[in-house]
């Protein structure tokens, strides 16, 4: 099949081409003049923009599913939304919970074979139990301990090795010496921390490379104590998510992390809980009950719980709503998040070879078609 007559993003830029897709993968992309005649079984994106399916590295389910159920139905029906949502590639978060609970959880994606209009399962992220009391957000404080390798490194071959990201906060006891520990083998984040600027430095000098969430469950900039948003800017190794939800955090503040990082640095994440996709009503995450009213999730506390806005939603509205240029919200939400977990040589770019994961939008940043490994669904 073929993709014809759109404005591909490809190599940092939009070009007049039609991708040629053979077994799944990008076979070739064709420079083009004029209009290209649409063959049985192509994709005619005349007046669209064609660009990588999406790859959110934090998330927590939709549907009324969540992915720390720990069930094949579970993760299943949230492949198969993410990917009618153009995001193709999915590395779920866990929440903060025991041992035996987030194991359960590593046996069912290590499992997990999707079907052909399902998102593949790329990683894992695992957002909790290392992290602080003080920053704590929507995580069952129940159940937050302190850094320990052996812990992850059981989860971690529960999971075959599909943990890619594994959360700290830089203040508590343990955190540098375990950063230290296991740094070589997964990206290390700082996360539900009430660092400053110091401790959050130390943690990426440590090896940490990694920012949950950014601006969101640690200290605001501040121009006498920076905190860890200044140290990870300073840092130019580290890269830090970032929900455009707008909810979580001001359009100018978005704008003005896309400036202090750079579109290279950032990754644009949904942080969505089981609402997503779903009306008002009452849900649960971490354990916890969960109000959800119009765009927002809060616990009983007033706490948001996550968002509901999945990650087109969010890459919509950064660039309809916040000013993010197309080309910047792009490598935010494929190219960084491939590169981030090492699936940069096939998943994240529009380019031969590369798995055909595609999305083709119109100028109001609506999906009209979805391409899952060469499949349109």
């Amino acid at each position: 099949m073929r993709v014809v007559n759109g404005r591909v993003f490809s190599e940092g830029r939009l070009v007049d081409a039609d991708v040629d897709i053979e077994d799944g993968r990008i076979r070739a992309l064709e420079a083009r003049s004029g209009a290209s005649p649409v063959g049985e079984g192509d994709v005619d994106a005349a007046g669209c923009t064609v660009v990588p399916g999406l790859i959110d590295v934090h998330f927590h389910g939709c549907m009324g599913r969540d992915f720390c159920e720990g069930t094949d139905e579970a993760i299943h029906a949230i492949a198969a939304y993410e990917a009618s949502r153009g995001v193709t590639s999915i590395c779920p978060t866990t929440m903060t919970f025991p041992e035996d609970v987030l194991g359960r959880v590593m046996d069912a994606a290590r499992a997990f074979e999707p079907a052909a209009c399902e998102s593949q399962l790329v990683g894992i992220n695992m957002e909790g139990p290392f992290i602080s009391h003080g920053k704590i957000g929507a995580q069952n404080p129940a159940y937050v301990v302190k850094c320990d390798s052996g812990f992850f490194r059981r989860l971690q071959e529960r999971s075959g090795g599909l943990v890619k990201i594994v959360d700290i906060a830089p203040e508590e006891e343990g955190a540098l010496a375990f950063t230290r520990e296991v740094a070589g083998d997964v990206r290390v984040s700082v996360a539900h921390t009430c660092a400053d600027y110091d401790q959050a430095l130390a943690a990426f000098q440590a090896g940490a490379n990694h920012v949950t969430h950014l601006c969101n469950a640690m200290a605001p900039l501040h121009h006498r104590d920076p905190g860890p948003i200044a140290a990870a800017a300073d840092c130019d190794h580290v890269m830090a998510e970032i929900i455009t939800d707008g909810v979580h955090i001001h359009p100018a503040m978005v704008r003005a992390m896309f400036k202090l990082f750079g579109d290279d640095r950032l990754m644009i994440i949904s942080d969505t809980m089981e609402a997503a996709g779903l009306d008002d009503g009452e849900y649960s995450l971490g354990g916890q009950k969960v109000h959800v009213e119009g765009n927002r999730a809060r616990l009983e506390s007033g706490t948001l719980a996550g968002s509901v806005t999945d990650q087109m939603g969010c890459f919509r509205i950064a660039v309809r709503d916040m000013g993010v240029p197309l080309e910047s919200a792009v490598r935010a939400s494929s190219e960084n998040p491939a590169r981030a977990l090492g699936i940069d040589g096939e998943r994240g770019f529009i380019k031969p070879g590369y798995i055909a994961d595609l999305v083709v939008l119109d100028d109001e940043v609506n999906i009209e078609r979805v391409i899952v490994r060469g499949r349109a669904i």
